[in-house]
């Protein structure tokens, strides 16, 4: 099983990668950043509906620098969904949250509608390079679009996805009578498949959401990351894949009593696939996000030698063997395990 002891370096993220977020439209000089955020005076635990401790703790401000601030929020949140910069009127920031657990300690904003009390939360991060190429890779590679922001002074806005976290699903809705297994273990094979191919890490069942849509007589669901920091970042290769964290052992156990191996192939097949559809789509974005990883080597090289090693021994391949940096690994990994979808 897979553990992870060090929470991981932070890398800068470099003005040619600021470059392509320009780019491609995620780059703005937002009204507020994160280290305003963390002027905050008090803080208290918050809890969920059954009273339980999360990891979370609302914050307070100042009443003068919460004037200043909270307008400056909501127009950021005018802009991560209108992508118009004016402050929609009837929209408050309810609370702030903070979260000291999570590599990039994020805070978590929930703004209101006063019309209709409906409410909405996006994310303030300090933007980490490995998180950024997680982002771009999710938005182009998955069958989930990515809506975020960056700040030329180093601040990440991210909107939320919504879906049952993995940890409270496992919990709750495994063994439901309603519970449709076979739909869930093929979308869990479908995920790590995703994971796999584009070198996503750290899998656990927190870090990721099942989202849930009515169907006729039966429910669909989809796996979704939420958490991209682990990016190609370490150097074992279980670690990208998400089978092998305890956190998920009873999804893996569903897996191996509904499907059988052909049918997991399957499923692996059809995914490869549509990354593969959607590569072709976004070749030359894609080709430009993996220069700029390919330049931007400063994950510790003693993880890159061991990945590309533990990868080459996988797909009995010594197209590793060369690989300098992450984003290297990244491209021969995704032509190797795309190659046949891609002629």
């Amino acid at each position: 099983m897979n553990e992870i002891t060090k929470r991981k370096n932070f890398i800068t993220v470099t003005d040619e990668l600021i470059s392509y977020l320009d780019q491609f439209g995620r780059c703005y000089s937002l009204p507020t950043h994160y280290d305003e955020l963390r002027n905050f005076s008090e803080s208290y635990p918050l809890f969920d509906k059954e009273g339980n401790a999360t990891y979370w703790s609302s914050v307070l401000y100042p009443r003068e620098l919460q004037q200043e601030l909270y307008p400056k929020l909501t127009s950021i949140y005018s802009l991560l969904r209108t992508g118009d910069f004016h402050a929609v009127p009837h929209l408050y920031v309810e609370r702030v949250d903070y979260c000291e657990f999570g590599n990039s300690r994020p805070f978590r904003v929930r703004v209101v509608n006063q019309y209709n009390d409906n409410y909405d939360h996006f994310y303030v991060k300090t933007a980490d390079a490995s998180r950024v190429y997680g982002l771009e890779l999710e938005h182009l590679l998955s069958p989930n679009r990515i809506n975020y922001l960056m700040h030329r002074g180093g601040t990440l806005v991210e909107e939320h996805i919504a879906g049952v976290p993995g940890d409270a699903f496992i919990r709750d809705y495994l063994g439901r009578p309603d519970f449709n297994g076979v739909r869930l273990a093929k979308e869990f094979v479908k995920f790590s498949e995703r994971c796999f191919i584009r070198l996503l890490g750290d899998m656990r069942s927190y870090n990721y959401v099942v989202d849930m849509t009515p169907d006729f007589e039966e429910v669909q669901y989809r796996v979704r990351a939420i958490d991209f920091d682990q990016q190609s970042y370490e150097g074992r290769k279980s670690l990208y894949l998400p089978q092998f964290f305890k956190e998920n052992n009873p999804v893996v156990q569903l897996c191996s009593s509904c499907l059988n191996f052909p049918t997991m192939k399957q499923y692996q097949e059809e995914e490869r696939s549509l990354i593969s559809r959607r590569y072709l789509s976004e070749h030359q974005r894609i080709t430009s996000l993996l220069h700029c990883m390919k330049n931007n080597a400063v994950e510790p090289f003693e993880k890159v030698v061991q990945l590309r090693s533990e990868l080459g021994q996988y797909h009995s391949s010594h197209a590793f063997d060369t690989c300098k940096s992450m984003g290297e690994i990244v491209e021969r990994n995704l032509d190797l395990m795309l190659g046949r979808h891609l002629e």
